[in-house]
């Protein structure tokens, strides 16, 4: 009777077991797998710049340029020819605020006209003609002075309407080193060469670099 009942009471436990088990796994909960975390890059953000921010990217390229720098290059050569003229004046014994144009000729010459008698200007014009520093001076400003006008208007346009200047970034190396006030000429020039009428292209531009002393507004 022992054997019996021990069989009897394993059985009971078995099936008991059996019962139990299916109850557990439908209580159990399944656990969510853990998504595996992307692989970054050192120092990466997690950042995708849009195409706004690539554009802002670009126009960092225009404003590193040294605009205070070129401004000063060309306001020497600006002072040595307002300080020439001014002497001049006093030589001849004419107003001080006598008005003065300076040109160039075809020949280029310096061409001189003014509110002035007409002997008195050709004396002057002779003498501007044999210095030769200032004829240098006039050279660089007639070339200088219009790529200066152009970049520092941009660069204004730009910043207050925050709108980028695609002529203006033509102009720009992506190397600093190759962004001096020449380097900056010499691309404005082959560029206005090669348009025939645009932005590029101005009255003044069209009748020559002109330079007046005591001009009135």
């Amino acid at each position: 009777m022992s054997l019996l009942t021990s069989l009897i009471r394993a059985g009971a436990q078995f099936q008991q077991a059996l019962e139990k088990r299916p109850a557990n796994q439908a209580n159990a909960r399944p656990v969510p797998s853990k998504a595996p975390d992307a692989v970054t890059g050192p120092g990466d953000d997690r950042f995708t710049p849009s195409g706004n921010d690539i554009a802002d990217l670009a126009k960092v390229k225009s404003r590193k340029l040294t605009v205070d720098e070129y401004k000063q290059n060309v306001g020497q050569d600006l002072a040595m020819l307002r300080e020439t003229l001014r002497h001049k004046l006093a030589e001849f014994d004419l107003h001080p605020a006598t008005k003065l144009d300076v040109g160039k000729g075809e020949q280029g010459t310096i061409q001189l006209s003014g509110d002035a008698p007409q002997d008195k200007l050709k004396q002057i014009g002779r003498d501007l003609n044999l210095n030769k520093p200032f004829k240098e001076a006039f050279n660089r400003l007639s070339i200088n002075e219009p790529t200066l006008h152009f970049v520092d208007n941009a660069m204004k346009l730009s910043q207050a309407y925050g709108v980028n200047n695609h002529l203006l970034e033509t102009l720009v190396s992506d190397q600093e080193q190759f962004n001096g006030l020449q380097d900056l000429v010499h691309r404005y020039d082959n560029l206005r060469r090669s348009v025939a009428s645009g932005p590029l292209e101005n009255a003044s531009e069209q009748r020559g670099y002109a330079f007046s002393l005591n001009a009135r507004a």
